[in-house]
């Protein structure tokens, strides 16, 4: 299979790559970003024959489709807002396709993929990604699900690259209109720090207070378990304990609003000149722990007694004992990985039917969570009665 990887100088999307390099049986990966220095650096770091590199702007729609049209799947590793451009052209070129965040017009596209017999699945990394798993891993041994929380702690830089700041500053935007918890059957906007809950997450991340934040999981979880009945889907999410301090403070004095100010001759939205701030300055670019933690409960019945799944992971630590793991690069592969997963399995042929999938019903748990074992990422499940 040929694949081309948008955004493939982005440090995540790096990570998928590397990826498929070790993995993969893949006749050809192609790196496609605007950053062609960037392109070449790591096409060459590789030492690889399959692997190439080639200056691109999506926004060139017609040079992006007909590039597409050369290859079997797109993996998708652009900032959430080029991602209804990316969709749209991967739609059009009839490819199969996959991508990190999930939050956009995708799911528009479902005629457009199932008629070329493609598949396009949004949303694959860690959360959303292999969140809706393990959610959907312990829905399937359950009779009836009550409730489904999904928790995660990132830690990392709040600014280390132009597509971390954006999805920081999209996440706690006052006025997002999908930062939604499902209800009673009902789907519930609510503002920038709602409905904290304390979560435990493993070691060494400790315990956080975190908040509601938008994620795919809301939408898709219910939908793709209608038959459990389940009553509440909430997403919470938190990162290092300064990065929510600054957070909160720029929520509180109005910040978050991006309003309009004028300096001199020139009108900039305030939280566009803090974003460029964080991204040049070492606060905005380092963190005292890196890593990733997962945390999913799901609540339901099972042969007349009412339990509790726990699902956690973990992964190798970030101090440099284990090669490959080094401080930030343990949360870059953790979000990284998945999708390169992703994207073998689609080139196995390991998903059922085509059209805009969710991750839950793309691929099997188990198969993903044994993939991710390979790379030293653990699931981990306990089940207790309630």
């Amino acid at each position: 299979m040929k694949i081309l990887c948008l955004g493939g100088a982005g440090q995540i999307c790096r990570e998928a790559i590397h990826d498929l390099v070790a993995f993969s049986d893949a006749s050809r990966i192609t790196i496609a970003d605007i950053d062609e220095t960037a392109v070449r650096e790591i096409a060459e770091r590789h030492k690889d024959p399959r692997v190439g590199g080639i200056k691109l702007d999506i926004k060139d729609r017609e040079k992006a489709v007909r590039l597409m049209r050369d290859y079997d799947l797109v993996m998708d590793g652009l900032t959430i807002s080029l991602n209804d451009l990316s969709t749209s052209c991967m739609a059009e070129a009839g490819v199969h396709g996959i991508n990190l965040n999930g939050c956009t017009t995708e799911w528009d596209y479902e005629q457009q993929f199932r008629e070329r017999k493609k598949v396009l699945v949004p949303g694959m990394g860690m959360t959303p990604g292999i969140t809706n798993l393990m959610a959907k891993y312990a829905a399937d041994r359950l009779d009836t699900v009550n409730t489904i929380r999904i928790s995660h702690g990132a830690f990392r830089p709040i600014a280390f690259s132009p597509s971390i700041a954006e999805t920081t500053r999209m996440e706690y935007d006052p006025d997002l209109p999908t930062r939604l918890v499902f209800e009673e059957g009902e789907y519930i906007q609510v503002p920038p720090f709602a409905r904290p809950r304390k979560i435990e997450l493993p070691a060494p991340f400790g315990t956080h207070i975190q908040y509601i934040i938008p994620h795919a999981e809301t939408l898709t979880l219910p939908k793709t378990l209608a038959d459990k009945n389940v009553r509440l889907v909430e997403v919470r999410g938190t990162w290092p304990p300064e990065n929510m301090e600054l957070l909160k403070v720029l929520f509180k004095w109005g910040f978050l609003r991006n309003d309009r100010v004028r300096l001199g001759r020139e009108e900039i939205g305030i939280l566009d000149a803090i974003a460029a701030y964080l991204l040049k300055s070492p606060e905005g670019r380092r963190t005292k722990l890196y890593g990733y933690a997962l945390h999913v409960e799901v609540s339901g019945e099972k042969d007349g007694t009412e339990v509790l799944y726990v699902l956690t992971h973990t992964h190798p630590p970030s101090d440099g004992s284990v090669p490959g793991w080094k401080h930030l690069r343990a949360y870059t592969r953790n979000v990284g990985i998945p999708m390169s997963i992703g994207v073998q399995m689609i080139s196995k042929g390991q998903v059922k039917g085509s059209g805009v999938m969710a991750p839950e019903l793309a691929f099997d748990p188990g198969l993903v969570f044994q993939e991710l074992a390979k790379r030293h990422i653990r699931i981990h499940d306990a089940i207790k009665p309630l």
